[in-house]
């Protein structure tokens, strides 16, 4: 991959991208310094996304299906959860969030990693938020991530984490959590 000023409009970002190997980054912009951050620290999951995208524009006469939807989410907004305790996934899975970040707190540290792929994310993380979400998947790290989203079809198969309720990262007591606007239950359990 290499970084290369703005250029051509003649096609899709991303079948620009796959076909040349060239990221259009933006000397001013942070969002694209975030996006070339994110090639350097998760080359096979950025390859990945931008070869599922060149696989997919093809197919979809010129109307972006669920499959590509889902790999714009998490691009923009994804993170990878490295994760050793299957209890904790769970949470997360039920979006147990009190329970998953203020009860059971040390685990989250002792146990727990995520990594912030989203470049959209990381800009917005510049001014932080207790709403702030990503879309995640559950991997042991680039590689494995890569091969996850290989297998994800739609968005909905991207679990959501507001990343602000990891232990540490904002001032956090008890009633933060209980905050639904940030920490919802699932739409089912409504």
């Amino acid at each position: 991959m290499r970084f290369v000023p703005p250029g051509a409009k003649d096609a899709y970002y991303e079948v620009r991208v796959f076909e040349s190997g060239e990221v259009e980054t933006r000397p001013e912009s942070l969002h694209d310094w975030f996006n070339a951050l994110a090639w350097l620290s998760f080359p096979r999951t950025k390859a990945r996304i931008n070869a599922l995208h060149a696989v997919e524009i093809p197919r979809e006469g010129g109307r972006r299906g669920r499959r590509r939807d889902m790999l714009t989410l998490f691009d923009e907004g994804g993170a990878i959860v490295q994760c050793t305790d299957a209890q904790l996934v769970e949470m997360i899975s039920n979006f147990e969030w009190k329970h998953l970040f203020w009860t059971n707190r040390e685990r989250v540290r002792s146990s727990m990693r995520i990594l912030v792929l989203g470049h959209a994310v990381l800009e917005k993380a510049l001014e932080p938020w207790g709403g702030l979400t990503c879309k995640v998947v559950f991997a042991h790290g680039d590689a494995e991530a890569a091969d996850v989203l290989s297998r994800c079809a739609s968005p909905r198969e991207l679990a959501p984490l507001p990343v602000f309720g990891y232990p540490g990262w904002l001032e956090q007591d008890e009633a933060f959590y209980e905050d639904t606007r940030y920490f919802r239950e699932r739409r089912s359990a409504r």
